[in-house]
């Protein structure tokens, strides 16, 4: 965990948020600046910076984050989503723990970061 890390803060439960679901590797919660119809960050407990060092330091946690990611999908959209990884700041990466988007049903706006 970092302290200055906001993901980590919500992880931690000291920043509150519209949590979707939480297992033993992830905390989903709905993003604040939605855009789709359904978006749901998908975060793991443990704070690596995108999903490719999740993958290479955690890989049951990115199977498990993976795993989450579709079964929100399946009960938030109704199994028909995109999943979005950010990996860097010139891909749109601005918080730097490894996260999932999940979005469904129509898109608000570009993908997001």
């Amino acid at each position: 965990m970092s302290s200055e890390c906001l993901f980590c803060s919500i992880v931690d439960g000291s920043i509150p948020a519209d949590v979707v679901s939480e297992t033993e590797h992830t905390v989903a919660f709905r993003d604040i600046n939605p855009q789709a119809d359904v978006h749901v960050l998908v975060v793991p407990r443990v704070h690596e910076a995108d999903i490719a060092s999740l993958a290479a330091a955690a890989p049951e946690v990115a199977v498990a984050l993976i795993a989450e990611t579709r079964r929100i999908a399946e009960t938030e959209a109704g199994g028909q989503y995109r999943l979005v990884f950010n990996t860097g700041e010139a891909a749109g990466q601005t918080v730097f723990h490894a996260h999932g988007h999940v979005l469904g049903g129509q898109l608000h706006a570009a993908l997001p970061s």
